[in-house]
């Protein structure tokens, strides 16, 4: 177990989504692959994965604008999968608009998210003591997983990045969590995975934050940091 300092004065436990409450048990690349072949270009899998984290990792993030974004982010995953499709050089004749439509319909079908394994029990562990939301850098499909996975109404909060206009680490997402919970930042953590936007963000906010780094430190960890006691206790 990590060894972590015990953390005090929290009133709302935020979390992260994927990477930190679920993840995909299947790769991007095979998902693409999947919903390629059904519009009938057979790609690969592996360059498709390669392609997708190259555009990932070069496209910058939606514009900051204090409000929910018009398309809920729609337009921003298009042009993602869009450069991905021509880095994988994707047939002529592919009707890109309707291999996008059901791509983008394809990461809410039941049984591509998976939770992990330990984050039923952590929830429940945390509630008796903690009100608790999501903080995410996703848009309002969101919502629609989170039920298929059965934890939707394990928060009472729930921070959208499409919906309030900015994405982690800005700090008016973090702001808007805050107004949200009606609370003060050295009364939030944060939960998450990544280093800079989950972590490097809260604390710049004046956030406590909790670094997920699986498979060393899990959401178990969590627990003796805010001195919650073992899971289902």
């Amino acid at each position: 177990m990590a060894q972590v300092s015990i953390m005090r004065g929290i009133k709302v436990v935020f979390f992260d989504a994927a990477g930190t409450l679920l993840h995909l048990p299947r790769s991007v690349g095979f998902h693409y692959a999947e919903v390629a072949a059904r519009h009938g270009w057979n790609a690969d899998a592996g360059s498709l994965q390669c392609a997708f984290v190259e555009a990932w990792r070069v496209a910058p993030p939606p514009a900051a604008s204090r409000g929910p974004r018009a398309d809920d982010d729609r337009g921003w995953w298009r042009a993602l999968v869009a450069e991905v499709m021509a880095k994988c050089g994707a047939p002529p004749g592919l009707d890109g608009t309707a291999l996008f439509a059901d791509l983008y319909a394809e990461f809410t079908r039941p049984g591509v998210w998976e939770l992990y394994l330990e984050v039923p029990e952590v929830l429940a562990a945390l509630a008796k003591r903690y009100r608790l939301g999501v903080l995410s850098n996703f848009d309002g499909r969101l919502r629609r997983i989170l039920a298929q996975l059965g934890i939707l109404n394990c928060f009472e909060h729930l921070v959208i990045s499409s919906e309030v206009g900015a994405d982690k680490p800005h700090p008016w997402i973090f702001e808007a969590a805050l107004a949200c919970a009606g609370i003060a930042p050295h009364e939030a953590l944060l939960v998450g995975d990544d280093a800079a936007c989950d972590v490097e963000g809260a604390r710049l906010a004046g956030w406590h934050a909790f670094h997920v780094e699986r498979p060393a430190i899990t959401l178990r960890d969590l627990l003796p940091a805010l001195n919650a006691g073992p899971c289902g206790s």
